[in-house]
């Protein structure tokens, strides 16, 4: 089983196909975050150091670039029609408190936050979104997302590329290793952002009087 596997993985990184596919599932994943472009890039990146197929500067690039394609597209669908999105999201989800951080960090640190989101689970789509509702300058949003963008595809080939030189001869347990390294850094990164979160002020009860002759 896990033969034909590697076969039919081998045949498709060798194909030009790949680099359709690295640019097509990161623009998807800009506005739909259940495509797994993450773990494509890595894949591709694991079969670059392993089997030299398919070329590592081309899968960061296209990577990239369908991912700087994929924040745009999510930008005009939040002017479009992302405020009235956002506002009909239901109290107590992921996606209301993934929303509820976006707007709150554009806020604090601007467009800073669109790299940071980049590596967090739905944070990405929440914030290129929300960055659309609020109608942030689309100069300084192309400058953060090609950032972003550049920043996330090198980071996702490189780590896929250190799993495929630590298991050259057997490149499903690079890419094991590979997603396991991302997930790792995910992780990182959300208790990092819990950490830092600010706690919502306490409200004291207010006294209650005490009407003469009380006890």
């Amino acid at each position: 089983m896990s033969d034909s596997i590697l076969h039919f993985t081998q045949e498709l990184m060798s194909s030009w196909w790949i680099y359709l596919a690295l640019f097509g599932f990161a623009a998807l994943d800009g506005f739909f975050p259940a495509i797994p472009s993450e773990t494509l890039v890595v894949t591709a990146g694991v079969f670059a150091a392993s089997t030299g197929e398919p070329d590592l500067l081309l899968v960061i690039a296209m990577a990239a670039a369908g991912a700087f394609l994929g924040d745009h597209l999510s930008y005009v669908l939040g002017r479009g029609a992302g405020g009235r999105l956002l506002d009909r999201l239901e109290p107590g989800t992921k996606r209301h408190k993934m929303s509820r951080w976006a707007r709150n960090a554009l806020e604090e640190r601007g467009g800073l936050v669109l790299i940071v989101a980049r590596y967090i689970p739905g944070g990405r789509t929440a914030v290129t979104l929300t960055m659309g509702a609020v109608r942030y300058p689309l100069r300084n949003f192309s400058l953060f997302a090609a950032l972003a963008a550049s920043s996330w595809g090198l980071y996702c080939a490189l780590v896929g590329y250190i799993g495929g030189k630590a298991f050259e001869d057997n490149p499903l347990k690079g890419v094991a290793l590979g997603i396991g390294l991302a997930l790792g850094v995910t992780l990182i990164v959300e208790l990092v952002r819990h950490k830092r979160r600010t706690p919502e002020p306490q409200v004291e009860a207010e006294p209650q009087l005490v009407e003469a002759g009380e006890r």
